[in-house]
This record gives C-alpha cells, structure tokens and sequence, in this order.
C-alpha cells in the first residue's frame, strides 16, 4: 500500500465515520434518556434515502402513508389513554383538539403537500425538507405506540419492544419501497485536487454537514432549556421528575432527534451506495460499535469511537474485504471484555 491509496483509504474512513459517528451520538442519546436500545434508528436511514429517491423518480413517496397511518394510531391510543385516566368532561376539551391536530391533521397535511408537490422537478433543498418532514415525526410516533407505554418496564422489556419495532417497521419498509435498491442524486459533482489525492465533493458535504450538526447537538444540549431538560434525564430520570421535568416529553424529543438525525443520514449517503428497505440496519450496527465503545454514555467518546470504526472498516476491505464486516464487529469484544473488568455491577432497581 502506497501513500495515495492510503490517503484515499482515510478519506472513505472518515466519510463512513462521519455517518457512523451520528448515529452513534443518537442511540447514545436515546438510550441515556429512554433506556431503551434504539435497535430501528437504521429503519429511519433507509425511509430518509428511500424516500427522497422515490420524490427524484417521480413516484409518491409511501412513507407518506406510513405517517398518517401512525398518526391515527397515535391519537386512538392518545383519546384511550384520556378516557382511562381522566373523566369524559375532562377528556372531551383542550387535549384532544391538541391530539388532533399533532396526530391526524397534520400527517394529513404532509401527505397532500406529498401528492401535489412531492415530483422530481423540485429543488433539491425542498426535495429534501419534505422528506425530513416526512420521516422526522415518525420517531415520536413510534415512541408513543411503542415506547411510552412501557416507560417504567424493564430494560429486558425495553429491548424485546425495541427488537419488535424494527422487525415490524423493515416489514414495513420491504412493503413501501420494494425489494429494489435505489441511488439518489449527488448533492455535488465538484472535486478538489491536493496533490495525488482527489477528494469529492459529496465527501466534503457528508463531513462537513457532520461536523455542523455536531457542533449544534453540542450547543442544544449547553445552551437550551430543553437541552439541560434532557441532560438532566439521562443523568436522573428520577431526579428530573422530582424537579418537574417530564420525562415522557423528553423522551418524545429524544426519538424526534434521532428520527432526525437517521433520517439525514440516509439522505447523504444516498448517492454514495444503492439502499435496500434493509440496508439501515447493518449501517446503524456500526454506529452502535461506536456507541458501546462510549459505553453508550459519553457523547465524544462515542464519535470518536465511530470515527475509529470507519476507518477500520475502510483499511480492512484493502487488506482482507472479505472479512471486513468480521473485522469492525470484532471491535466490540475487547470493549466489551474491558469494560466488564474495570465497571462495577449495578443491579436495575439500584439506578
């Protein structure tokens, strides 16, 4: 191996770790202030690439459905859930008009601006912000059917819903989009030329859109109300209910995050790779590779870790392709043997 192909190896490294290091920092931040493991964050993946290639051929994009379908289950389970816990004249005011809206209007009205505007020749910004629109409000969607009603369980419980979610939502995703794989198009076709290195365009907006989103998740996260509310969660959920922060809430916007965050991740490395309905799944576990390593409690240690997993994986398919996938999952055994030795056993009921 000489100098420029290693050069080229670090710049797919470091595009797949860009990619790897959100996701990593999304099921970070789902699992500090839900617990739950957020196995279907590669599902939102697949809809944000899926769905933006079906708005590029000019097709409807089903996933549109798919929000106004979990939308109505959300506010039947919503209207059952006041009728159980309130009296009818409580239950028939201000919360249903307000369950109304979020969870039937409008999925309604993201299905008609689908329908009438969803076509090819639409700018590409707006091709993707009516995908995002789409795909985003489907994480506090599943969080409310899935998750919101076992909030107290087990994390044991926690997981099998988590493993039934993205087994019912891939199911869902084979239905809408086929078994067909789909490219979108590149964001740029610009190249800049540093000595024997060429590095695309697409792998500086894919780093760079990274590097913006992280440094904004950093800031949300000091800087804002909700922010600090979500700290606070992951650090104590107990400790937060007892000073007035809802969880349930908290919750809700964790999955919205990384709904969005998946959901923007399909769509940069659209044009990088042919999506399959499945295809999430396999790019999420390696940001979950990056998350264990930070023990799926450190923020920076988890993208760097992503990071790490990137590149591992772009030298490995140099040196041995055919075990690459070997090679980045292995990573996790002495992480894991590590962390066992030198971690203090907490029994659940103690955290």
């Amino acid at each position: 191996m000489d100098l420029s192909i290693a050069a080229i190896l670090a710049q797919d490294g470091i595009t797949n770790g860009a990619i790897y290091a959100l996701l990593a920092l999304a099921l970070v931040l789902v699992f500090s202030v839900t617990r739950v493991i957020f196995i279907s964050q590669g599902e939102f993946v697949a809809f944000g690439a899926l769905t933006l290639a079906a708005i590029q051929a000019d097709q409807f994009p089903l996933s549109a459905t798919l929000l106004v379908v979990l939308g109505v289950l959300c506010f039947v389970q919503e209207i059952w859930s006041l009728f159980r816990t309130a009296s009818i004249q409580q239950a028939l005011t201000r919360q249903i008009g307000l369950s109304l809206l979020k969870f039937v209007a409008f999925p309604i009205a993201v299905f008609c601006i689908a329908k009438l505007y969803g076509h090819a020749n639409l700018n590409m910004l707006l091709q993707i912000s009516l995908t995002l629109l789409i795909v985003i409000p489907m994480g506090p969607m599943v969080y409310r059917l899935a998750f919101q009603p076992l909030e107290q369980a087990s994390n044991l419980v926690l997981l099998i819903a988590a493993v039934a979610v993205h087994y019912a939502l891939l199911g869902i995703g084979l239905l809408m989009f086929g078994a067909e794989g789909s490219r979108t198009l590149p964001f740029s076709d610009a190249r800049l030329d540093i000595g024997g290195l060429s590095i695309t365009g697409q792998s500086m907006v894919i780093v760079s859109v990274a590097v913006v989103l992280i440094v904004a998740l950093y800031f949300y996260f000091e800087g804002t109300l909700s922010g600090k509310a979500l700290r606070a969660t992951a650090v104590n959920r107990l400790g937060a209910r007892l000073v007035g922060i809802g969880t349930t809430q908290a919750g809700r916007l964790a999955f919205t995050l990384a709904a969005a965050i998946g959901a923007l991740c399909g769509i940069l490395i659209g044009p990088l790779t042919t999506i399959y309905y499945d295809s999430g799944f396999l790019i999420s576990l390696k940001g979950f590779v990056g998350a264990i390593i930070g023990g799926l409690g450190s923020y920076p240690i988890a993208a760097g870790g992503a990071v790490l997993v990137g590149l591992l994986e772009s030298y490995s398919s140099f040196w041995a392709s055919a075990f690459k996938e070997v090679i980045v999952f292995s990573l996790i055994i002495p992480v894991l043997l590590w962390r066992s030795l030198t971690s203090k056993t907490v029994d659940e009921g103690d955290q």
